[in-house]
């Protein structure tokens, strides 16, 4: 009989002199050359031939008198997680003879063996924890219980975090997931030993990936150290993948892979689905059934649009659930990752001069801006879409959710999605009086997009309304467009009328210029501004409405990263405050399905605007139908 675990108390000034009594119990079926510390503090020692306790009688006072130094050196200063050691052992064992071994014949062979300090309780998904069999249980106190504190007998060389981009070759992958990852592991986000593939159905090479993808990689401009030398690395841990045309198959293979440079380390698994959305669900299934880990938790990266309609959504959302846990599943709006947006419960909640004003008592209207310029054309895929399921649908609905949410009990991010779905269950459904539609043209052939032959909008404009206490009557204005004369990103508070302004009759006949204003402004240069009244210096009483402004690019000397790296350090720490849970994303259906359903039974048509101008005159009409001045370029 094979003697794969003994547990061995650390703490014994001398060993006993019979090893083998019957108090001890073993385990079968560990793993080799495996040594770490049991629940409770036991030290447990895998491998070994037959007759256990025969061979390793007189080892065990020179294994102790290690662990006791191990101990004193764990004492002095705390241990980095993931640092890693080798310790040689001597393995006293010439041959598999039942011969009893002493204490002079003891340097006959080393053994490798790692000291893992862990928890007290392991998750099972670990190899080593499927030991169902009874192991010895003598507890020591001389060993501290530590939390995520592990010994690595290879220094970096198996990957704790593997990262595969499904859709490799696509110009999403190749533009920003990959630039964004070599990012994230130049400033020292990603662990040393991270793995990247590359996932797709061309024929192509691990080096075919690297060349395509190394054209498009930057280092930092305030610190390019090493920036060469980085990037080298970087290339040599990303790896390709020739999926094929079947998914489970293809899967299968990147799981084999994966697998190879995990080793036996615990690692974790993050899927970025850069697929189209036809493609999604069998990718998705696939990937479920064949290419998860069981030493570590996996998460899966979702692109928008979540879905064309609210059926196709639902139906969408159900075929994920039915794989992954929710908290696994990550949707992902690069636009969400804009420092704008972060930057909203910052304002809200950490400066008391905003939080107390937030609230239909004092503020007026609402004004969410998201505007490209001459540079930016629909393609084939926005003309399937158009701008309502690609950025109205996602983006403004959850940048309002997050400005006019309530305060959430923490920063968990699942109480703010909490606080989100709240929000978003209580905006009103849209009705098509209260929306504007249009579409670019050009004034020449050369400026007509070869893709949009339909009626597909790009531009969209609506006055939205929350019943709730805290905003009932404000209208949250929405302008959403392409081709327009400049790019603008950015909200506009704007506050109610001081009542009995006493200044009223020095404020001009417009008295709206001189309303009170908060502004956030993303593009084109990132601010804080805020437009308050004040006299103008001189003889005379003549009033100005000036903005106070904090410019990012002189308060912070800083480079601004790329969105696509905040929301995937956001996947990687977990921080799902800014992606969509599936009921904040069937209450956004729900608000713009009406809409929807008249589009589609071309009961609303686009009006027309020149490409390069200030969009569809309609706009107008409709902020003055909700008494919104409009706040023009």
């Amino acid at each position: 009989m094979s003697f794969s675990a003994v547990s061995l108390p650390s703490s014994a000034s001398r060993p006993p002199s019979n090893l083998c009594f019957t108090a001890y119990q073993f385990s079968f079926g560990a793993p080799a050359n495996f040594f770490r510390s049991g629940s409770g503090g036991r030290v447990v020692l895998h491998g070994g031939p037959h007759h256990f306790c025969q061979k390793f009688c007189g080892l065990k006072r020179w294994i102790l008198e290690n662990l006791h130094s191990q101990h004193h050196k764990m004492k002095i200063g705390p241990t980095n997680e993931y640092k890693s050691i080798k310790n040689e052992v001597k393995d006293h064992l010439t041959d598999h003879s039942y011969s009893t071994l002493s204490h002079e014949d003891s340097n006959d062979r080393t053994t490798k063996i790692t000291l893992q300090l862990e928890e007290s309780s392991l998750p099972s998904s670990k190899p080593h924890d499927s030991v169902t069999g009874p192991t010895t249980s003598l507890e020591s106190p001389s060993i501290p219980q530590t939390h995520s504190s592990e010994f690595l007998i290879e220094g970096g060389a198996e990957a704790s975090l593997c990262i595969a981009v499904i859709g490799a070759t696509g110009e999403l992958a190749r533009g920003k997931i990959f630039p964004a990852l070599f990012a994230l592991y130049y400033s020292g986000f990603l662990p040393e030993n991270v793995s990247i593939f590359g996932y797709s159905r061309k024929d192509m090479t691990d080096e075919d990936l690297r060349s395509m993808i190394a054209s498009t990689l930057t280092c930092r401009i305030d610190h390019q150290e090493n920036c060469g030398n980085k990037m080298d690395v970087f290339l040599s841990r990303t790896h390709y993948i020739n999926g094929g045309y079947d998914n489970r198959e293809g899967m299968s293979r990147l799981n084999v892979l994966m697998q190879q440079f995990e080793g036996k380390s615990e690692a974790n698994r993050i899927f970025y689905l850069s697929v189209p959305q036809e493609a999604l669900i069998n990718v998705a299934c696939s990937l479920a059934d064949n290419a998860q880990t069981l030493k570590g938790w996996n998460r899966v990266i979702v692109e928008k649009p979540f879905g064309f309609d609210v059926l196709s959504s639902h139906r969408l959302t159900q075929s994920l659930l039915s794989k992954f846990e929710e908290k696994q599943i990550y949707r992902i709006d690069h636009l969400l990752g804009r420092n704008l947006i972060e930057n909203l419960t910052v304002l809200r909640f950490a400066n008391l001069v905003f939080e107390p004003l937030w609230s239909r008592t004092y503020i007026r209207n609402v004004q969410v801006i998201l505007s490209e310029d001459l540079g930016v054309q629909a393609g084939k895929y926005f003309d399937g879409y158009g701008i309502i399921r690609d950025i109205v649908h996602s983006h403004i609905l959850q940048t309002i959710a997050l400005l006019a949410m309530e305060p959430p009990i923490s920063l968990d991010g699942e109480d703010i999605r909490n606080e989100k779905a709240k929000l978003l269950r209580s905006v009103r459904k849209l009705e098509p009086s209260d929306v504007i539609l249009g579409q670019y043209k050009g004034s020449t052939k050369e400026e007509v997009d070869v893709y949009m032959n339909s009626l597909t909008p790009t531009y969209f404009a609506a006055a939205l309304y929350i019943d709730n206490a805290r905003w009932d009557g404000v209208p949250f204005l929405i302008k959403a467009g392409m081709g327009l004369i400049q790019h603008r990103v950015e909200i506009r508070i704007q506050f109610r009328h001081v009542p009995g302004n006493l200044y009223r009759e020095r404020m001009g006949h417009n008295i709206d210029r001189a309303t009170n204003e908060l502004i956030l402004r993303d593009t084109p240069d990132e601010a804080i501004l805020v437009r308050v009244n004040n006299k103008i210096p001189g003889l005379g009483l003549q009033l100005d409405s000036p903005e106070l402004n904090l410019l990012y690019k002189d308060k912070y000397n800083v480079e601004v990263p790329d969105s696509y790296e905040h929301l995937l350090l956001d996947v990687i720490d977990g921080d799902n405050h800014l992606f969509l849970r599936s009921d904040e994303l069937a209450a956004a259906w729900n608000i713009l399905t009406p809409v929807l359903n008249e589009i589609d039974k071309k009961n609303i048509a686009p009006e027309l605007y020149q490409f390069g101008g200030r969009g569809p005159v309609g706009a107008y009409y409709l902020w003055a139908k909700h008494g919104v001045p409009w706040a023009e370029d």
